[in-house]
């Protein structure tokens, strides 16, 4: 896409970037590119694979063949690798905490960049997630940063995997929250905070 500006919003896991990205970019017509899920992907294929989420040079080769593409069907931007829609699998909570530890490695965050920008084109995007507007999209003309209280979030988590079928109390869940922020705010590389 060649019209449009690059928007990019970042916050903590349940603040409810994807509710307000997926409402933004669907006003729009915009692309809209969920970081969140990228990652998630990548977490994914290396359980599959056997591959542990903090072996950099492994998931170095897994970033290297990811074939990964977003498909609005309704309401849901429902994320496929090659031809496998992975949309629910990759909300497993076991794949949230790979996420965060695959987004971790240094061999990651720079194989994804591009992957991220390819998929954003030259404008005409939404992109959620930690580190868009300080690292992917540092030149975004709009960002945003959305955050509430890891009760609020876990709360609004808990629902969406009970409603799945999910047999999960709420303590897990924000325990769970709880966990992913520090991982996420004292990372190394890419840490989460405002632009």
């Amino acid at each position: 896409m060649s019209q449009g500006i690059t928007i990019a919003i970042d916050g903590p896991a349940g603040a409810g970037k994807s509710v307000v990205s997926k409402r933004v970019a669907q006003s729009l017509g915009y692309t809209l590119v969920d970081t969140g899920a990228i990652y998630r992907s990548v977490a994914l294929l290396a359980k599959e694979a056997g591959v542990d989420w903090q072996d950099d040079g492994a998931l170095k080769t897994i970033v290297a063949a990811l074939d990964i593409r977003f498909n609005f069907v309704g309401d849901d931007n429902q994320v496929h690798l090659g031809d496998r829609d992975v949309s629910a699998a990759i909300r497993m909570p076991d794949i949230s905490q790979g996420a965060s530890l695959v987004s971790a490695q240094a061999s990651v965050r720079a194989g994804l960049l591009d992957v991220q920008r390819n998929l954003a084109g030259k404008g005409g995007a939404v992109l959620e997630g930690r580190d868009i507007g300080t690292v992917v999209f540092p030149q975004a003309e709009v960002k945003i940063f959305l955050i509430a209280s890891p009760e609020e979030r876990a709360k609004r988590r808990h629902a969406e995997l009970v409603a799945k079928g999910q047999d999960i109390s709420f303590e897990e869940v924000l325990a769970d929250q709880v966990q992913r922020d520090a991982q996420d705010e004292g990372r190394e590389l890419a840490p989460l905070k405002p632009a």
